[in-house]
């Protein structure tokens, strides 16, 4: 089951000191999450040319399996992430390719 993840940072002096600590392992940890095929795409959302929040579509088999693994996102246990919304979707038959 695919979900679509809009994930926002902080808004506090800190938030991009926060995102910038934890950004090696929030990689390392999408890294690992692309190779086992559970994340399926990734993007920054952007405000003025700076990076404000996550954009993630990600296939779990249930919503509890996405928050396990949000209660290991390093953007998360880093307080990088301050508000997030998670969507049931499904990947369109002209992405079916990234499912395989």
């Amino acid at each position: 089951m695919q979900f679509l993840i809009l994930a926002y940072d902080g808004t506090d002096s800190m938030a991009k000191e926060r995102r910038l600590q934890m950004r090696a392992e929030h990689i390392a940890l999408g890294d690992k999450l692309v190779e086992s095929r559970n994340m399926l795409f990734g993007a920054a959302i952007l405000e003025n040319d700076q990076m404000i929040g996550s954009m993630l579509v990600v296939d779990f088999p249930t919503r509890e399996d996405v928050d396990n693994w949000l209660a290991l996102e390093p953007y998360v246990i880093g307080n990088v992430w301050e508000k997030i919304e998670i969507t049931s979707c499904q990947v369109g038959p002209s992405f079916e390719k990234v499912l395989k």
